[in-house]
């Protein structure tokens, strides 16, 4: 394993870290990044490249269990969280979840393969990045009158309304976050409500797709390719952690408008590279 190799496993890694959950889409970054710049396949192949983009996917995974342990443990029954008013009163429970992921994980697997087939083009991903962004602007706009302040307080209905607009992001370029987090407010959670909502939803529906994934690609899991592999996933996992930490801070500052700007300027830039 020579040191650009685990320059690029490391510089994909902080991509992913850095993208998987802010409202950018982290496949637009990919293509510019990987396929525009480090073109990871040429370094041992296209399935191999494939499953290291879903070990840095569970790097940030991981992330996200860590931030949120105690809120993975109380939905658990494994321990009561503290310091909020789910103590006592109404909580997140693990139905909520299941009725948010139904939508958009009934459609993944009945479309994935064509997803994965005809979809991730930069043609596609500069489609996803506009609509995305608009339904961004248009959350921020037209945002209704406040009804879950907490993710404690999300409702049934909310949960499976925001489990509807999931389904937007099986399109490439769209993002999970930037759809969730939008569906979210424009169905009356504070930006922090949808966005915990959002960050918890993405542990069993990234997990889950990662592990079929791996079962799809393991026969490349090989010990040549693991320190590849082991370098991408420690620093997903790093930059996720930062990231999450940040944007949770920040996204009842700035709202979506300057994420749904940058990623108009991100597909202006991806046109006029394809052109």
């Amino acid at each position: 394993m020579n040191m650009w190799e685990i320059f690029v496993a490391v510089i994909l890694g902080l991509v992913e870290g850095l993208t998987e959950f802010a409202p950018v889409s982290s496949t637009g970054h990919m293509i510019i990044v990987d396929d525009l710049w480090l073109k990871s396949t040429e370094l041992f192949g296209s399935e191999v490249a494939n499953a290291f983009k879903v070990v840095i996917q569970l790097g940030s995974i991981l992330a996200v269990v860590v931030l949120f342990w105690g809120r993975f443990m109380d939905l658990l029954g494994l321990r009561k969280l503290k310091g909020t008013s789910a103590v006592n009163g109404p909580k997140l429970n693990l139905l909520q979840i299941f009725v948010g992921l139904l939508p958009a994980g009934v459609l993944g697997l009945l479309f994935e393969d064509y997803i994965d087939d005809h979809l991730f083009t930069m043609k596609t991903v500069i489609v996803g990045l506009f609509l995305g962004a608009f339904l961004m602007i248009a959350a921020d706009k037209f945002r209704p009158k406040l009804t879950a302040e907490t993710v404690d307080q999300i409702t049934y209905k909310q949960a499976f309304g925001v489990g509807l607009i999931q389904c937007l992001s099986l399109w490439p370029g769209f993002s999970r976050s930037g759809s969730t987090i939008s569906g979210g407010v424009l169905l009356g959670m504070s930006y922090r409500a949808a966005s915990d909502f959002t960050f918890i939803m993405a542990v069993p529906i990234m997990a889950g797709a990662s592990l079929l994934k791996i079962v799809k690609y393991w026969e490349h899991f090989t010990p040549e390719v693991l320190p590849f592999f082991i370098a991408g996933f420690i620093s997903a996992f790093i930059f996720a952690l930062f990231c999450i930490r940040f944007f949770l801070i920040l996204i009842n500052k700035v709202k979506l408008t300057p994420f749904a700007i940058y990623r108009i300027v991100l597909a202006v830039v991806l046109l006029f590279i394809i052109w």
